[in-house]
């Protein structure tokens, strides 16, 4: 079976009662677990974006503290997944200013980390791919917001 395209399901969902439109979200919501999340985002926490930087953080501090420490492989490991991870926390928000602080933060996290990553150059380089991302994405910003981040990045450099 081949899907359709965004349009086109657009156009379709036009024709749809509230109560139909329900009964499809709840559907969607039974098979893939990102589709549950993205859900739980748009209906309990879009409206209070802080609450939901606030939870992200706290869910990457207990991820980072998982870290198993014996070799550097199992630290690359978990680093990908928790950068993994944050990153579909972003694409959930689509708000600019929450993809900064949310990789700024996880670039913190990183740097603070013991053993230190400038022993190992997957991890120094992870950590400067996304020091230059944050870097882009701040000169989009509002003037008062690039200041802002622009001394967090100064600190961090």
């Amino acid at each position: 079976m081949k899907a359709v395209s965004v349009v086109t399901i657009r156009k379709e969902l036009k024709h749809k009662s509230s109560e139909e439109l329900a009964e499809l979200c709840l559907r969607l919501s039974r098979f893939k677990k990102e589709n549950k999340e993205l859900l739980t985002y748009l209906l309990f926490e879009a409206d209070s974006e802080a609450g939901y930087i606030e939870t992200v953080k706290q869910e990457m501090d207990e991820q980072f503290e998982l870290i198993n420490t014996d070799s550097y492989f199992y630290i690359k490991k978990s680093v990908r997944k928790i950068l993994r991870n944050t990153k579909k926390y972003i694409r959930y928000s689509l708000n600019k200013e929450t993809e900064v602080e949310l990789l700024l933060y996880f670039c913190k996290k990183l740097k603070a980390m013991s053993p230190s990553i400038k022993n190992n150059t997957t991890l120094q380089n992870i950590y400067n791919r996304n020091i230059e991302a944050v870097t882009k994405k701040v000169l989009n910003l509002h003037e008062d917001l690039q200041y802002d981040f622009n001394i967090e990045l100064e600190e961090l450099n």
